[in-house]
């Protein structure tokens, strides 16, 4: 009798050694994957950051309802950091960057913070925020390339990462040539931020990204086009003066 209690006693002992065990090895990968996404979007716990939010063409101050659905997406990676969001307007957003992580949503033509990062980040980058004509209308130019959009059916946006300024903290941009592929490109960076913080750790990327057939999947098929880091961060080269 004295041999079966024993046996018993070791066998709690071992079972709740073994689950002791794996509860410290589950809290211990759980809290270095969180260190590793705290880092990656330069938001330690507590941290606050900024939503940049355009407005929608011709809706005089509204937010087009994609763009909100980019804004929800990215306040549930900042809530999973353990930091806190401020939303504000793109013309009402009167600060440098660097102190703190931001996230800008929106082409140049709607976003005046978007336009002002393009110009002063990504030298080497633009958009067509001309109207006219309509086939040239939202083309990204970069590396010597311009790609055009095919509304609903192929169309593209720019995300980067960019880190400048004193404080060191990022600059995230989703820059679309259409309001659901910044949807698109929020839900990407949901998706693959362990595997864009592997490859380029703390420093800065600019990813050109394809959204296909929007009008039927929405936001959710993206292809990866190229990484143009290297052109999108160089300002091109100045025209010859002329003789």
């Amino acid at each position: 009798m004295d041999e079966d209690l024993r046996n018993i006693v070791l066998g709690v002992l071992a079972t709740g050694l073994s689950a002791s065990l794996g509860w410290l090895t589950r809290t211990y990968a759980w809290r270095r994957r969180l260190r590793r996404k705290q880092a990656f979007f330069g938001l330690p716990g507590h941290a606050e950051c900024l939503l940049v939010v355009n407005r929608e063409a011709g809706g005089d101050g509204a937010v087009h309802r994609f763009d909100v659905f980019a804004l929800l997406e990215l306040a549930a990676l900042v809530k999973d950091c353990g930091a806190q969001a401020q939303i504000v307007q793109h013309d009402r957003t009167h600060l440098g960057f660097g102190d703190r992580t931001e996230f800008c949503v929106g082409g140049p033509g709607s976003n005046r913070r978007m336009a002002a990062h393009l110009g002063s980040l990504l030298p080497g980058l633009t958009m067509n925020t001309e109207p006219e004509p309509v086939e040239e209308r939202g083309a990204i130019e970069v590396g010597g390339e311009r790609y055009r959009m095919d509304p609903g059916a192929v169309e593209y946006v720019v995300l980067a990462r960019i880190t400048a300024g004193e404080g060191g903290r990022p600059v995230f941009l989703f820059c679309g040539q259409r309001a659901i592929t910044n949807q698109a490109a929020t839900r990407y960076l949901a998706r693959h931020h362990e595997r864009l913080a592997r490859k380029h750790r703390s420093g800065s990327f600019v990813l050109l990204l394809k959204v296909v057939n929007s009008q039927a999947y929405g936001p959710d098929v993206v292809e990866l086009v190229a990484d143009v880091t290297r052109a999108a961060l160089r300002a091109p080269a100045a025209a010859p003066a002329a003789t």
